[in-house]
C-alpha cells in the first residue's frame, strides 16, 4: 500500500500557515460580521417572487448543496490527492455561498432576486448542511479511497462539526435577523454601507493573511494551483450547466453559476483553524487558503465579462 512519504502533496502536512490566536480571533470576528451583515440584508419577501417561478431556485440549491459536494467528490477519486487535501476541497464544497456573491451577480447583471434568495437558503441552512455534507462525502472518502496505512484519519462527528457551525454562524445570523426586523429604517439606510464595509473587511484580512503566508504560498503554489483552478472551475460550470440544462434564462444561469462558484471559504478556514476540529491541518489549510484568493479572482473574471453583454432575454 503507498504511504503518505511518497506522496508529493505530503509535504504540505509538515508546514503551517502563519495564523496565530490573534489572527484566527479576527477571522473569527470578521466572519460573525460579515454574517451578521448578510443576515441584516436578508430580505425574505423575496422568496414571495422566487415561489412564483420555483424552478430556477430549487436549481440553484441543488447546484450548490448536492451537485458541487458530489461531484467534489468524484473529482477527488480522479485527482487522489494526500487525504488532507481530499478533506479540504470536500470542506470548501460543503461550505455556503460566498459573501459577495451578491455584488458579482448585480456586477454580471444576473437575476439579484434569485441570489439574494440562494443566499438567505444558504444562510439559514448552512448550520444543517455544511456539516451533513461533509460529514457524508469525508465518511464515503475513507470507506471506498486506499487511504495511506500511515495517514492520521480525521476523527470528526457531524454532531461535533455541526455545534461549532451553530454558535460560529448561528449568533450573527440570529442578531442580524432580529435587528433587521426590529429597526427597519436603520437597516435601510445603513445596510449598502454595511455590506460594503463587510467585502472591504474580508478582502482586506485576505491580503493581510496572504502576505503574512507570502513564503509558504510561494514554495508550495505549484502543487496545488492547479487543484484549486480545476476545482473552482467545476463549480463555476457545475451552476452554468445546471441552469443551462434547466432551460432557465440567461440572468437565471448567470446567478446559478456565480453562487455555486463562489463558496464562504474563509468559514473553511476557521472551521479548520478549530483546535476541536481540524487543529490547523496543512493540506486543508492551504487549499481553503487559495480557495479564498482565486475564486475573487475568477469570479470578478467572470463578473466583468457578462458586464459587457446584456442579457439575452432583455435584448430579444
Amino acid at each position: 500500500m503507498i504511504t503518505l512519504a511518497h506522496h508529493p502533496l505530503a509535504v504540505l502536512d509538515g508546514e503551517r500557515l502563519n495564523f496565530t490566536e490573534g489572527s484566527l480571533l479576527t477571522m473569527n470576528i470578521v466572519i460573525a460580521f460579515i454574517m451578521f451583515g448578510v443576515a441584516l440584508n436578508l430580505d425574505f419577501k423575496a422568496f414571495k417572487n422566487v415561489f412564483t417561478n420555483i424552478k430556477p431556485f430549487l436549481l440553484g440549491v441543488c447546484s450548490q448543496f448536492v451537485f458541487l459536494p458530489l461531484f467534489t467528490f468524484l473529482l477527488v477519486t480522479i485527482f487522489n490527492p494526500t487525504y488532507t487535501v481530499a478533506m479540504g476541497m470536500m470542506l470548501v464544497a460543503s461550505c455556503p455561498g460566498g459573501n459577495v456573491s451578491n455584488f458579482l451577480s448585480y456586477m454580471s447583471k444576473a437575476n439579484l432576486s434569485l441570489s439574494v434568495s440562494l443566499t438567505a437558503f444558504a444562510t439559514t441552512t448552512c448550520v444543517i448542511l455544511t456539516p451533513f455534507n461533509f460529514w457524508l462525502y469525508s465518511s464515503l472518502y475513507v470507506h471506498f479511497m486506499n487511504v495511506p496505512v500511515d495517514v492520521p484519519l480525521v476523527s470528526i462527528s457531524f454532531l461535533e462539526m455541526l455545534q461549532t457551525v451553530v454558535l460560529l454562524l448561528g449568533a450573527p445570523i440570529t442578531l442580524g435577523i432580529i435587528v433587521g426586523k426590529r429597526f427597519p429604517k436603520f437597516v435601510q439606510k445603513t445596510k449598502r454601507a454595511i455590506s460594503n464595509i463587510s467585502i472591504v473587511v474580508f478582502i482586506i484580512f485576505i491580503a493581510i493573511a496572504f502576505k503574512n503566508n507570502l513564503a509558504p504560498f510561494l514554495k508550495y503554489i505549484h502543487l496545488i494551483f492547479f487543484i484549486v483552478l480545476a476545482h473552482n472551475a467545476l463549480a463555476f460550470l457545475l451552476g452554468f450547466t445546471t441552469g443551462k440544462l434547466g432551460k432557465l434564462k440567461d440572468a437565471d444561469v448567470r446567478t446559478i453559476t456565480i453562487e455555486t462558484g463562489i463558496q464562504n471559504s474563509a468559514l473553511g478556514l476557521v472551521l479548520i483553524f478549530n483546535p476541536k476540529l481540524f487543529d490547523g491541518s496543512g493540506g486543508m489549510a492551504f487549499i481553503a487558503a487559495l480557495w479564498g484568493i482565486w475564486h475573487i479572482v475568477a469570479g470578478l473574471t467572470i463578473a466583468w465579462f457578462w458586464s459587457r453583454r446584456t442579457p439575452k432575454e432583455v435584448t430579444e
